[in-house]
């Protein structure tokens, strides 16, 4: 069984959450997430169970309970969609004055220039 914990120190590192999780069963890992950029604990992390009752058993005993200064938050692990992850994209995309194919407030489309027989013309 997968485990999410969080709330967690900064200052836990990985061998601090599996002592915290061994009493209840065998942990086949422990991990604290790391930021990239910094080297530095996210604040969260993931303990990996053999056993899913040994798991659950776990949760039950450790969220909520004042870990290192801090009540921890425990429950099972969900898998990651593409919906959960945060965008974080880079361009900006089309920002000019009067375009309005986003359903903007301008009213009309605006997204060229128009002759007069209203057909457009794109540049």
């Amino acid at each position: 069984m997968n485990i999410y914990v969080a709330n967690v120190p900064y200052s836990v590192k990985d061998q601090d959450l599996r002592e915290l999780f061994e009493p209840f069963g065998e942990v086949t890992s422990a991990k604290i997430i790391m930021d990239k950029a910094t080297n530095r604990s996210r604040g969260f992390g993931f303990v990996e169970m053999s056993d899913d009752n040994a798991g659950r058993t776990a949760i039950e005993g450790t969220n909520g309970k004042n870990f290192h200064g801090r009540d921890l938050v425990v429950n099972e692990a969900r898998p990651r969609t593409e919906g959960d992850r945060p965008f974080r994209g880079g361009g900006g995309g089309d920002r000019g004055g009067y375009r309005n194919d986003r359903g903007g407030d301008r009213g009309g489309d605006r997204g060229g220039y128009r002759s007069d027989r209203g057909q457009r013309d794109e540049y």
